[in-house]
């Protein structure tokens, strides 16, 4: 049996180290197949992928791309750098096997990737059918069948259009994370992914989802889910499980036939989720969640102003913003909010209505990290929109430098102003430039919560000790 390495290149860590969910089920779903062997560098960072090499002796090597950059746009870090020098590079000096490179970051810039790193193959989008018949006839040595999001060395033969059609979730085997990886790091500060969809049907100006995805909701059957999260916990422990959907609570009624299926179970797990979407939340789900284990979400207004919401295409409106915070208040469900400030239609007005919102409706105990300014990626109507007005040219590298997008009515320098005073007279609101905290608060935070056996989010915690060093400075 042929043997397939795949590397995981992401290392960012925080808000809190994320496995790497997506090989993982890549590594599933090929395992009949070939011997399949995954190399997780969130902590390890590349350093042992060199010895890796050597003793497994692949016949080929895939790297998985998440992200290009971390899109803040005041002090953008570029990932590609410490990609190719730290995962990519060394490997290419010790094996000449083909490397295959997928991933969220790879989907969206393919050709510029495939340019700067040098790799033989990458896939766009959903990976494993076509990563499968890939690996099939370069093992057979045949010519390369029609493949659709193909990408190959120097540009030849790519697909000329994304695929008519996805595959059936149903199909895909669970990811098993925890038997692809060391999974024992993740346990203090990290979750175990889950996913109960694919595709994504809202159509936010600036997002890439419902190119990667496709824009049906392909849904998981809500028992399949529960137990996953069963098995799992019978291999792991008591961990986090995070739901990684786009948005959790799309569509109507799936978020809650989930967590019936796990209160079914007597689970009785920890759970989280990112993206709850505010066009649809209710007491219902709320009873729900909270039965089913839910110890903190994360909700994604981007700004509470409605010209804005209107102009972003986030399809809910500020009462169902209002009604959402309402519904935290009232379960005491910690939450991270989430602000996207300086789209289309951004004013100091707008600013101040958002600002409002966060006095009004948000405790102080729960966190809301401040972007200012969109990143701009191809093919998305936020690119459309800063051709039209100049923002970009026609043709512009959008892969490096990042390019983002300011509302004419607050400009960076002015809007990074507004931030500064909102983050001054409020601890629990960062600039998304600030929110990674030093290493010697996250110890003091993992010290404080173990002398007081604490088992709130982390960020509750890491609130708690900013609050504190900010009474101290007044």
């Amino acid at each position: 049996m042929k043997k397939l390495l795949l590397v995981n290149t992401n290392i960012e860590k925080f808000p809190y180290p994320i496995p790497p969910i997506g090989l993982s089920l890549l590594a599933s779903y090929l395992a009949p197949f070939y011997d399949v062997r995954v190399y997780d560098g969130v902590f390890d960072e590349g350093k042992s992928l060199p010895d890796l090499v050597r003793s497994y002796k692949p016949d080929f090597i895939g790297f998985s791309i998440r992200n290009i950059d971390d899109v803040v746009a005041d002090k953008t870090i570029f990932y590609m750098e410490r990609i190719l020098e730290d995962f990519i590079r060394p490997v290419r000096e010790l094996t000449e096997v083909p490397v295959i490179l997928g991933g969220s970051g790879f989907s969206v810039f393919p050709e510029e990737v495939m340019a700067y790193t040098g790799a033989d193959y990458g896939v766009i989008g959903e990976g494993e059918e076509v990563i499968l018949r890939l690996l099939k006839s370069l093992e057979a040595e045949n010519e390369l069948p029609d493949l659709p999001n193909l990408v190959v060395k120097n540009g030849k033969n790519r697909a000329k259009s994304p695929p008519n059609s996805f595959l059936v979730y149903h199909s895909i085997p669970f990811s098993q994370i925890d038997r692809h990886i060391d999974f024992n790091p993740y346990k203090q500060r990290g979750v175990y992914s889950i996913q109960t969809k694919r595709g994504c049907a809202l159509g936010c100006i600036y997002c890439t989802y419902p190119s990667l995805e496709g824009k049906t909701y392909r849904l998981r059957d809500p028992d399949d889910v529960a137990r996953e999260i069963e098995e799992a916990m019978d291999r792991v422990g008591r961990v986090t499980f995070e739901f990684v959907d786009s948005t959790f609570n799309e569509p109507a009624g799936h978020a809650e036939n989930i967590c019936r299926a796990i209160i079914r179970r007597k689970l009785n797990p920890q759970l989280r989720t990112m993206g709850v979407n505010p066009r649809y939340t209710s007491r219902e789900l709320f009873d729900l969640m909270m039965e089913a284990g839910f110890t903190q979400i994360d909700i994604t207004p981007d700004s509470a102003a409605p010209v804005v919401i209107r102009n972003l295409n986030k399809g809910f409106t500020r009462k169902d913003i209002e009604r959402t915070a309402s519904l935290v208040s009232e379960y005491n469900l910690p939450t991270m909010w989430f602000f996207l400030f300086g789209g289309p239609g951004e004013t100091p007005e707008t600013v101040r209505q958002s600002r409002d919102f966060i006095d009004q409706h948000i405790g102080d105990e729960d966190m809301v990290l401040m972007l200012a300014g969109l990143r701009i990626y191809p093919n998305t109507p936020l690119e459309k929109i800063a051709l039209k007005e100049g923002v970009v040219r026609e043709g512009e590298l959008l892969f490096h430098p990042s390019p983002y997008y300011f509302s004419v009515g607050t400009p960076k320098s002015e809007l990074d102003r507004m931030l500064l005073e909102i983050r001054d007279t409020h601890h629990n609101c960062l600039p998304a430039s600030e929110s990674s905290p030093p290493p010697e608060m996250i110890q003091k935070a993992i010290a404080l919560r173990k002398e007081r056996g604490l088992t709130e989010p982390m960020f509750r915690t890491l609130l708690r000790i900013r609050k504190d060093i900010k009474s101290t400075e007044l």
